[in-house]
């Protein structure tokens, strides 16, 4: 069967997975090389796994793309030597060739978020002080993808240490969006997206503690799941952390696919899109006018709100019956008290020298909590879980706008007011993404479209705590009725 056949049959073949798959026709009209990048990461896989293409030609093909737009947007750091990917590519064409078939990611390029280690490759985390260190082992997560045949070929981006949602550091600079490459990708996973967004990987794990699978998801027009934190850990009965690893996809099959991978815990092995009759949607905007919202936002979301109403579902506006001051107050004081064990950087000169002023706050802040203010946030947070369960017991899922700014210049750190309002500290601007965090919750970032700036923007799906697969295929009907995931941008070559 020549390529274009296949790429013919690709879609009917995609029945077989009970997932969506979308395989343009016309892909290899202007030479294979350069339109693999366009396959999605389920059609790649059948591609290399049916011998339609080699692992070399992949390999070939996204080096090619990454080499061409990498320098603009800076997605993709601590690349390895393109020599030494080909001959790990040839290889995994010859394990295939004897019959060796190492998973779904056979011969597959992916790039692991800088704050996990892939033995052999940089670690930096986006800090000066280790920008030279060289992991000596697979994290567990990398051990996973590696099982099922991924090759790496370098890292994603990320702000230091991960902190923020704006993914810049001194090491390698600032990550520009997919659809600008002059603003932000966002963060902490603002590498990943921006990757995906331009068709430099076909899939990216990242990390969500304050919003970073999702927010990165909204501003390049992505899908970004945190999962319920239950999912990917070790202890799954144990408190909720807040934060997780997750997977990131240009479609929602591709993410499910990815999840399935690096879950710790089981997930379901079979999807498919829900039926949105009588499916009860709990519609929360700015929290009535609590959340600062740069103009435009609520009405991309509730725009994609009528499409999901004209599909049969129902959409009613709720506010939690909170006090979203405390929430604050809660979260504030659960993500600085994770920080005291940064403490070390703080006290030696060296080493704080080197670390960004929002660190060295968030380091600060964790000192002076004090046990009675710890004791308050849990409690907060215990209530929190309480009214969740309430508005669960009314709403299938819960709607909030994934951020408060539409991607604004990567050489602004972040935003200092929105829509003439404050923000009184550099993580502010992203409290919209709490309310899941805390909660623990499955959220789905979905996209909604673009503003008169050709800006992308998305919107959270939240579902109750362990109702991952509701999530999901609620994002794969969603997909079948909008189109905003088949936009592509236009991609700025390096000068």
């Amino acid at each position: 069967m020549d390529r274009r056949r296949f790429l013919e049959k690709a879609a009917t073949v995609s029945a077989a997975y009970a997932l969506p798959l979308t395989v343009s026709r016309g892909l290899f009209a202007a030479g294979m090389p350069a339109d693999l990048v366009d396959l999605d990461a389920i059609g790649l896989s059948i591609a290399i796994k049916d011998k339609h293409t080699s692992c070399v030609e992949v390999m070939q093909a996204y080096l090619q793309h990454i080499h061409t737009y990498n320098p603009a947007y800076n997605a993709i750091i601590s690349m390895v030597d393109d020599d030494e990917l080909i001959d790990q590519a040839r290889e995994a064409d010859q394990a295939l060739a004897r019959g060796d078939y190492r998973g779904w990611m056979h011969g597959m390029p992916h790039a692991v978020k800088d704050l996990l280690p892939v033995a052999g490759l940089r670690h930096t985390d986006g800090s000066p002080m280790y920008a030279n260190r060289i992991a000596e082992n697979d994290s567990a997560l990398v051990a996973r993808l590696r099982g099922e045949g991924a090759i790496f070929i370098g890292k994603t981006n990320t702000p230091e240490f991960g902190l923020g949602s704006q993914s810049y550091n001194p090491v390698f600079g600032a990550t520009g969006s997919a659809w600008n490459p002059e603003l932000t990708s966002g963060g902490s996973s603002g590498g990943a997206a921006s990757g995906l967004g331009t068709h430099m990987l076909p899939v990216a794990d990242g990390s969500d503690m304050m919003g970073s699978l999702r927010n990165p998801g909204a501003f390049n027009n992505v899908i970004g799941f945190r999962p319920s934190v239950s999912v990917m850990s070790n202890n799954p009965t144990g408190p909720r952390a807040l934060s997780t690893s997750g997977p990131m996809g240009r479609n929602t099959a591709d993410t499910i696919r990815l999840l399935q991978t690096i879950a710790v815990q089981p997930v379901a092995s079979d999807y498919s899109p829900m039926s949105l009759n009588n499916v009860k949607l709990g519609w929360m905007g700015n929290l009535d006018d609590y959340l600062a919202m740069e103009p435009g936002i609520l009405n991309l979301c509730e725009s994609s709100l009528s499409s999901i109403s004209s599909a049969g579902a129902t959409v009613e506006a709720t506010r939690p019956g909170f006090t979203m001051s405390d929430l604050w107050f809660c979260w504030t004081t659960l993500r600085h008290s994770g920080r005291a064990s940064m403490k070390s950087f703080y006290d030696n000169p060296e080493t704080r020298a080197q670390l960004k002023p929002e660190v060295i706050w968030e380091i600060e802040q964790s000192q002076i909590l004090t046990d009675s203010d710890r004791s308050n946030a849990n409690l907060i947070r215990a209530s929190w879980y309480s009214e969740l369960e309430r508005m669960f017991s009314q709403y299938d899922f819960l709607v909030l706008p994934t951020a408060q700014v539409f991607p604004y210049p990567k050489t602004t750190t972040w935003p200092r007011e929105i829509n003439g309002r404050s923000m009184d500290t550099y993580h502010r601007w992203m409290e919209v993404v709490i309310l899941g965090s805390l909660g623990g919750l499955p959220v789905i970032n979905v996209p909604v479209g673009f503003d008169a700036q050709g800006r992308p923007m998305g919107m959270q799906i939240m579902g109750n705590y362990g109702e991952d697969k509701r999530v999901l295929e609620f994002a794969l009907a969603y997909e079948q009725i909008t189109d905003h995931l088949q936009q592509r941008p236009k991609l700025v070559a390096a000068a």
